[in-house]
């Protein structure tokens, strides 16, 4: 079985936690945040992790990670 490549793009925006679980950037957060409320902005600062059903996609993409 040859080796499997790992999806570049997708190791440069996750990262897999101690636990095995995905870790990524919230969305919305780069520009247009004046119209933004200050809570909503500082909520966006906070990395969140992928669901458990798109994980299973994103196992394939890392899978030495």
């Amino acid at each position: 079985m040859p080796k499997l490549k790992t999806h570049k793009g997708a190791k440069k925006r996750f990262k897999v936690t101690a636990k095995g679980k995905i870790k990524r950037r919230k969305a919305f957060a780069s520009h247009i945040l004046t119209k933004k409320n200050q809570k909503r902005k500082r909520n966006l600062r906070k990395p969140t992790l992928v669901s458990k059903e798109e994980s299973k996609n994103m196992r394939n993409l890392l899978p030495y990670e």
